[in-house]
């Protein structure tokens, strides 16, 4: 016979301590994000499929729960990403014609684990930029994303920045085809150099040695003047590198902890344009992706350039440094006096916590967690040390 207290796989609960820890790092970062101008939305755990998925090709389908509509018969799917909700957002219901930033946070659900370690249920926290097609918003988003993580206080915390315009212009001037694009690209995600020189064969030498050449195309800013030698004179990917070299710039001169990988594809299928990823110590992986998806705009029907970023909110928090809390104080429970009553209000308004004891359980009072405890003497209500 089953347990029934047992959680499928890769679903876990949050207990206080972790709870409080994520509660207090989405406060901080949506008050960062408001204090810039970031509107806060909430869009709905569940849509129809056609809207869920409209503008991230396969990226997302194989990763999102599907049931349908006792309503309406139709197709529905759980939420796997926000980002698209918002994209729907801006396109159908806020319709602005200048710049909107936008921000949200909430449970997304994975079909699939994204690794051995990883819940299947993670909490997005996220900042989107719509209606600003140059490099300054680019730079905007990465710069927020850096001011999050110094929120957070994690340690290591640096920005790998790609453009997708890089391996798209090499594999179009190759005619390279749909099938070959496809085999090439998961090839360059796995860094498979003898698979490289396989689909490349029947290429011309400068294109074969100029995808060949991506996967060692990782490190700081000398990476964008190697490319600028080595690859190709394609206007599009010209402009993809001019773009890099502006947000390494402005990297520098903001003190953004920045590299560069031209090989970093993520989100190939609906990104248009920079894409980057964030690590932090204490992590396996990244702990934030983001990048600009103008086209994922146009498939709602409102062609809007868009760029932005999401932060596993849960990840972050189990990196991020520690907060010293005070720990609470134990109250007896107030019948009917009033200067107790007063003293524990002044108390909560200095930011203690304070837990008025039921009756009957002051052997379980370590359960608490309480060190002080409210005693009176000579008609005042005073801290004291909690013993036994």
């Amino acid at each position: 016979m089953p347990l029934r207290w047992l959680l499928p796989e890769y679903f876990e609960d949050i207990l206080p301590e972790e709870a409080a820890r994520i509660e207090r790092l989405r406060r901080t970062l949506l008050d960062l994000f408001a204090g810039r101008g970031y509107e806060l939305v909430m869009p709905p755990l569940l849509e129809y499929v056609e809207s869920l998925l409209t503008g991230t090709g396969h990226d997302l389908d194989l990763r999102t729960f599907k049931l349908v509509d006792q309503l309406s018969g139709r197709m529905m799917g759980v939420r796997a990403d926000i980002t698209p909700q918002v994209a729907r957002i801006d396109a159908h219901l806020l319709n602005r014609k200048g710049v909107a930033r936008l921000c949200y946070c909430g449970s997304v659900l994975h079909a699939r684990p994204a690794g051995v370690a990883a819940t299947r249920e993670p909490l997005q926290i996220g900042a989107e930029i719509y209606g600003h097609a140059g490099v300054e918003s680019d730079l905007e988003i990465q710069r927020l994303l850096a001011s999050a993580l110094a929120a957070a206080g994690v340690r290591g915390a640096r920005i790998d920045v790609g453009h997708v315009a890089v391996f798209r212009a090499l594999v179009r001037a190759a005619k390279a085809g749909a099938e070959r694009e496809a085999e090439l690209f998961e090839a360059l995600q796995k860094k498979d150099v003898p698979a490289l020189r396989a689909l490349t064969r029947p290429f011309g030498p400068r294109l074969r040695d100029a995808l060949l050449l991506l996967p060692e195309l990782y490190g700081g800013r000398e990476v964008l003047a190697l490319a600028a030698r080595r690859l190709p004179k394609i206007p599009a990917l010209r402009r993809a590198l001019t773009t890099l070299r502006a947000l390494a710039d402005a990297g520098a001169a903001n003190r953004l902890p920045m590299s560069f990988d031209l090989a970093e594809l993520r989100g190939y299928h609906y990104h248009s344009g920079v894409v980057f990823d964030a690590y932090c110590e204490g992590v396996s992986g990244a702990i934030a992706r983001g990048g600009r998806y103008d086209e994922v705009g146009s498939a709602f029907g409102r062609p809007r350039p868009a760029t932005g970023f999401s932060i596993d909110l849960r990840a972050l928090a189990g990196a991020a440094a520690p907060v010293a809390r005070p720990a609470p104080i134990l109250a007896p429970a107030n019948g009917r006096d009033a200067k107790l009553a007063v003293k524990v209000a002044a108390l909560r308004r200095a930011g203690e916590i304070v837990v008025e004891e039921l009756p009957g359980h002051a052997r379980h009072r370590r359960e608490l967690g309480c060190t002080r405890v409210l005693v009176k003497r000579q008609g005042r209500w005073q801290g004291r040390p909690l013993k036994g």
